[in-house]
């Protein structure tokens, strides 16, 4: 299985410690938040990891090497410039026909071999991990048409689909991206959907933290205890 660890962005949200060390290489433990990620890459089947780079990139090369140390074969492609989370894939060579993409500041039990089956299984062009979430309005909430209250919902819960940024990409859908310039995947799903492609959701409702925040970081040091 090859996966594409996304590993480029500044982590402005964390910023001022993101000034210093890139947001993958923050410690759960005594491993760095990639280094996690790497464990569960190499047990779920994955024999070569590209890194995507830009931000820092000098600090992740330096700690991860060539990847003999974790057990996998690491290359780096590295932008000049930030490509967001989609544009990153087109400057990447060697790209097998699918292949596993993950944010670099993903925290989470999922079962990535199960996920690249599932996506291989479907003969989708991309498969999207997915989590529940649910949101609790603290306020009455109404629908208006025209000036008109149509009706009203007093402090509703809303459910909803939230995507994790963990991927099972086709190559074909490599043509979509442009080749210059910012793409994210939000635009690169979306531009899917225009175009007809198959485009599957796979549900995990296993623990999963998508770091963003000091708050963030703690509380999956607290709740991902297994992994230190």
């Amino acid at each position: 299985m090859q996966s594409i660890l996304l590993a480029g962005g500044r982590g402005s949200r964390l910023d001022p410690y993101s000034r210093v060390l890139p947001k993958p290489l923050f410690p759960i433990g005594d491993k760095p938040i990639a280094a996690i990620l790497l464990q569960q890459l190499k047990e779920a089947g994955a024999d070569e990891v590209i890194m995507c780079l830009g931000y820092l990139s000098d600090l992740l090369m330096t700690y991860f090497r060539d990847g003999r140390e974790f057990g996998l074969s690491i290359r780096y492609s590295i932008e000049s410039e930030p490509l967001g989370t989609a544009g990153p894939l087109k400057k990447v060579e060697g790209l097998r026909d699918n292949f596993l993409v993950v944010n670099g500041d993903e925290l989470t039990a999922l079962d990535f071999g199960d996920l690249y089956e599932h996506h291989l299984a479907s003969k989708a062009d991309m498969t999207v991990a997915v989590q529940m979430k649910t949101t609790h309005s603290s306020f009455g909430v109404l629908e208006i048409q025209e000036g008109q209250v149509v009706s009203y919902a007093e402090k509703p819960t809303h459910n909803y689909w939230a995507s994790m940024g963990i991927y099972v990409v086709n190559k074909n859908v490599l043509s979509y991206i442009p080749d210059n310039g910012r793409f994210d995947m939000p635009n690169l799903v979306q531009c899917l959907l225009q175009k007809g492609a198959k485009v599957i959701g796979y549900e995990c409702r296993e623990l999963w933290f998508d770091i963003g925040t000091l708050s963030d970081l703690e509380k999956a040091k607290e709740q991902l205890g297994q992994y230190k």
